[in-house]
């Protein structure tokens, strides 16, 4: 029985995750080798080796209500989209209320983890760390969760780029970019249109003499601000919207979202059109991209091709001269160099975890993989749900299928993988969010049933069904119930207009043409739930009379399943 467990990393992942094991009571001791919590939102005005950094400008490009934790929202006066800064603030105040921050040992770095001589027996782990002063220390944990994250180790690839020794200027990885105060005046190059390289060509943009964006393979740029002004992924990240994903081809979605994109700005016009469909990997997130490639300080290039002391050269031919600095926007390697090289199984480009998270290779389950994930939603959502599934695990509550199926079924998700996305060895795995979420908690026993809402609280129903798909949904019933969450979910978009709510101004009454169309909607696609079960079970409606007189979602659920 797994009691005491190594948490590596503060940051977001490693903060639920020292939640997670408290709640099924565990030891968590959670090592940290920086000063404070916080991981990659912990900003520093100079570069740490080995520690994610962020810009001093950066905003993050998710909405608070759907970044914060599943049972703690975060307040209603911060802005929807944060500084870092307030990003920072949320995670203390959530270690704070918690009580997470005593189990935490900062400045302390994890320099090994070795399955004990007994492992075959125990399960356990022999994890050595070094403080401040040098000092090494042996524990013996009987888990370990690693949560050190994947934005710690740049990617620069100058061997991709003949003559960069010859570059009379400076260049630099994005993870060293601070702010544009060097750039005043000056030609700058940025390679990569990733989010970060976006950013940085967009910021440095206004003070620069002219800059340059070079990509490999275009991108679809998306607004932060969606139809209405509400946030984008409070906008279409809905289970309705997933629902209907799974009802049409992904063609379809393909065409009615590309075509949408170019109603506000022509991707080709743009030189932006990537060479993919819209959904085959994560778009780009800026709403000024645009605005400065019209105004002519951003110009889209495509990939260097060589440099040539301080000019570059692209794969078209054409030529920038004069060039001043270049930043490699290039993403990031990943790597656990504490870990065993035998510790992880590798399938394709990625890290080969069962459900993303456990490796199938092991005698025992007793090493997670937290946060290492990709999709259209915050990762530390992700990470919470990862970590509670992990958790149960560990106590033996969760039984995994053996090595060989998992193995099988690792091998089932990289190819969905591949089918469905575009990946490199530094983008090496995504997964559908709401898919993701669902599955693994319908293992916890988490997963919000649609219909027992339905016939008990329309009013619920309605948001979980048609709103955004935030993390509160997961703390409706089953393990880690939270008696908060049905009020957050009905009170979510009054936390979003909060901050908006600067000026009184009189507010037009809704349509009631609107509201006959959304209520026949959701008449329309409760009935097609409603058959789509029944073709499945005749006896549905029995059961439902049934256990409506008992009022209890686990006995309705037992029926179903």
């Amino acid at each position: 029985m797994v009691h005491t467990v190594a948490v590596i990393g503060a940051g977001p992942s490693g903060l639920c995750s020292v939640k997670a094991c408290l709640e099924e009571g565990m030891v968590p001791t959670c090592f940290e080798s920086s000063d404070d919590m916080g991981g990659l939102w912990r900003f520093k005005e100079v570069s740490e080796p080995n520690r994610a950094n962020i810009y001093r400008s950066l905003t993050i490009n998710v909405s608070k209500e759907m970044i914060c934790y599943s049972d703690f929202p975060i307040p209603a006066d911060y802005p929807n989209y944060m500084h870092h800064s307030k990003i920072l603030e949320y995670f203390r105040m959530y270690a704070e209320h918690f009580k997470l921050r005593e189990h935490i040992r900062f400045q302390t770095s994890v320099k090994r983890v070795t399955q004990r001589p007994d492992f075959a027996r125990t399960g356990q782990w022999e994890v050595v760390t070094e403080n401040r002063d040098g000092q090494e220390e042996r524990h013996v944990f009987d888990a370990v969760i690693c949560c050190s994250g994947h934005y710690t180790y740049p990617n620069l690839p100058l061997k991709d780029f003949p003559g960069i020794e010859t570059f009379e200027g400076k260049y630099f990885h994005s993870w060293d970019y601070k702010g544009p105060e060097d750039m005043h005046g000056k030609r700058v190059v940025v390679i990569g249109i990733g989010n970060s390289g976006s950013d940085i060509a967009v910021e440095t943009s206004k003070i620069a003499d002219q800059v340059y964006l070079s990509t490999r393979r275009g991108a679809w740029v998306i607004r932060q601000v969606a139809d209405d002004g509400l946030p984008v992924d409070m906008k279409y990240n809905t289970r309705f919207v997933h629902i209907l994903f799974q009802l049409f081809p992904m063609a379809f979605f393909n065409w009615f979202g590309e075509n949408k994109l170019n109603a506000m700005y022509d991707h080709t016009m743009y030189a932006l059109k990537p060479k993919h469909r819209l959904f085959s990997q994560v778009p780009v997130l800026n709403d000024d991209l645009p605005l400065r490639i019209l105004s002519g300080s951003v110009v889209i290039k495509p990939n260097v091709k060589e440099i040539r002391g301080s000019t570059v050269v692209f794969d078209d031919g054409t030529t920038v001269e004069k060039v001043d600095t270049i930043v490699f926007a290039t993403g990031y390697n990943y790597d656990f160099p504490y870990l065993p090289k035998d510790a992880m199984y590798k399938t394709g480009h990625r890290v080969g975890l069962y459900k993303y998270v456990i490796p199938p290779n092991m005698q025992h389950p007793t090493l997670a993989v937290v946060g290492f994930i990709h999709g259209l939603g915050a990762i530390n959502i992700q990470a919470e749900m990862q970590v509670r599934w992990a958790t149960r695990v560990f106590k033996g509550l969760i039984k995994l299928p053996s090595n060989s199926a998992m193995l099988q079924a690792v091998e089932r998700d990289t190819k969905e993988i591949e089918n469905h996305y575009i990946l490199s060895k530094l983008t090496p795995l995504q997964v559908d969010f709401v898919s993701y979420m669902d599955d693994l908690a319908g293992e916890i026993g988490s997963r919000p049933s649609l219909l027992w809402l339905f016939f008990t609280d329309y009013q619920l129903f309605k948001k979980v069904l048609w709103g955004p798909m935030t993390a509160y949904q997961y703390r409706l019933m089953g393990p880690g119930k939270w008696d908060g969450a049905r009020n957050a979910i009905l009170t979510q978009l009054d936390r979003m207009f909060h901050p908006l709510k600067t000026r009184k101004v009189e507010k037009e009454k809704p349509s009631l043409i609107g509201r006959l169309i959304k209520m026949s909607l959701t008449a329309m696609v409760g009935g097609a739930g409603i058959y789509c079960i029944h073709l499945q079970n005749p006896n549905i409606l029995s059961i439902i009379e049934s256990n409506l007189c008992t009022l209890t979602p686990s006995g309705f659920l037992s029926h179903v399943q």
